[in-house]
């Protein structure tokens, strides 16, 4: 039997690299300040609502990429 070649897929550049990580915090940021809102615009839970956002938004990256 023939043994079968994967190709693998084309490594990132920095270029796409740098715009998929400023794509995602803009999705965290976005994300923490309708947590905020949510909470009624309450400045005391900053670092609650960005780690929150940063959970969901990286959750559903990883499901995205898992699919």
């Amino acid at each position: 039997m023939k043994p079968t070649i994967t190709k693998r897929p084309p490594l990132r550049t920095i270029d796409q690299t740098t715009e998929s990580t400023s794509h995602i915090q803009e999705q965290i940021r976005c994300r923490a300040y309708e947590l905020y809102e949510q909470r009624g615009r309450d400045d005391q839970h900053e670092l609650d609502d960005w780690l929150q956002a940063e959970s969901e938004v990286t959750q559903r990256k990883a499901k995205t990429v898992a699919a």
